[in-house]
C-alpha cells in the first residue's frame, strides 16, 4: 500500500480516510461479536455468572483475609441471597446480543486503537512518531488490566454489597438478567476506560492543555473527584471505594511524570 501524502489531501480525502478506518474497526468488532454469539453459552457461564458463585476468587481472598482478622463478612457466605430472573419476551435474546457485542468491542479494542492511531500517525513529526511507539501497546494493556480490575474486584463488590445488602425481611432480591449484566457491564469498561488516564494526560499535555506543575496544583481536587468516581462505580461503603481509589490516585501520579517527560522532550526538540 502506497504511504499517504497528507500534505496533498484535501477535507475530503482525510473524512473518507477516516471513514475507512471506521468501517474496518466495526467489522472486527462484529467479527469478534459474531464468534462471541457462537459461544455465548459459555461466556455466560465462565465469564457473566461467575461473580454469583461463592466460590469466585475475589470472594475466596476476601473470606480467608477475614478469617485471619477473625472478623464475620458474608464474602464466607454459601451463596448470594438473590435471583437472576427475565421479565421480558426478548430479554434473554437481547442480553445475548448486547453480551456478544460489548465482548467484541472488548476483545477488539487493540486493533481499534490500531486503526485510531493508523489514522493519526501521518500527521506527526517523526520524531513524534519515534517517541510514540508502543502506543497500542501501552494503551491496550492499560485498558485490559482496567478491565480485569473492574471485573475482579468491583464487580463482586458491587454484586456482593448490593446482594446482601436488605431493609425489609419482606423483599427478595429477584434481579432482572438486564440489570445484573449492566452491573458487570459498566464496572468493567468504565474501570477500563478509567486506567487509560495516562493516556488522556500525555495527549492533553502534547497540545497543550496541561503541564505537570497544573497536575500537581490540582491534585487535592483530582482526589476529590476520584473519590467521586469511586463512589460513581462502587457500592457505598467506605472499603470498596478506597480499594477502587487507591489505583486511581497512582495512575494520577504516573500521569505527572509522563506529562513531565512529554514537556521535557518538547523542550529538547524546541532547542
Amino acid at each position: 500500500m502506497a504511504k499517504k501524502d497528507i500534505n496533498n489531501m484535501s477535507f475530503l480525502d482525510h473524512l473518507e480516510d477516516l471513514r475507512w478506518h471506521l468501517i474496518r474497526a466495526t467489522l472486527a468488532i462484529l467479527i469478534v461479536a459474531t464468534v462471541a454469539f457462537i459461544f455465548s453459552k459459555e461466556i455466560f457461564k465462565h465469564i457473566i455468572f461467575a461473580p454469583l458463585d461463592m466460590s469466585f476468587p475475589t470472594y475466596s481472598f476476601l473470606c480467608k483475609c477475614a478469617n485471619l482478622i477473625n472478623v464475620e463478612t458474608s464474602f464466607c457466605g454459601e451463596t448470594l441471597p438473590m435471583m437472576i430472573q427475565n421479565r421480558t419476551m426478548g430479554g434473554q435474546f437481547s442480553a445475548d446480543i448486547w453480551t456478544s457485542i460489548y465482548t467484541g468491542l472488548v476483545v477488539a479494542f487493540p486493533y481499534v486503537v490500531y486503526q485510531f492511531w493508523s489514522f493519526l500517525k501521518p500527521g506527526l513529526h517523526p520524531n513524534e512518531q519515534k517517541h510514540s511507539r508502543g502506543f497500542i501497546i501501552v494503551t491496550s494493556l492499560l485498558f485490559f488490566i482496567g478491565v480485569l480490575f473492574g471485573y475482579y474486584i468491583v464487580t463482586p463488590l458491587s454484586i456482593n454489597f448490593l446482594a446482601n445488602y436488605n431493609i425489609s425481611d419482606v423483599v427478595d432480591n429477584q434481579i432482572d438478567i438486564s440489570s445484573y449484566i449492566a452491573l458487570v457491564r459498566s464496572s468493567a469498561l468504565a474501570s477500563g476506560l478509567i486506567f487509560e488516564l495516562p493516556i488522556i494526560i500525555y495527549f492533553l499535555t502534547k497540545i497543550g492543555l496541561v503541564t505537570p506543575e497544573f497536575l500537581k496544583r490540582s491534585r487535592k481536587f483530582a482526589l476529590v473527584i476520584v473519590l467521586i468516581l469511586s463512589a460513581v462505580i462502587t457500592p457505598p461503603d467506605i472499603a470498596s471505594q478506597i480499594i477502587v481509589a487507591i489505583p486511581i490516585l497512582v495512575l494520577y501520579q504516573v500521569s505527572i511524570y509522563i506529562s513531565k517527560i512529554v514537556i521535557k522532550n518538547q523542550k529538547k526538540q524546541q532547542a
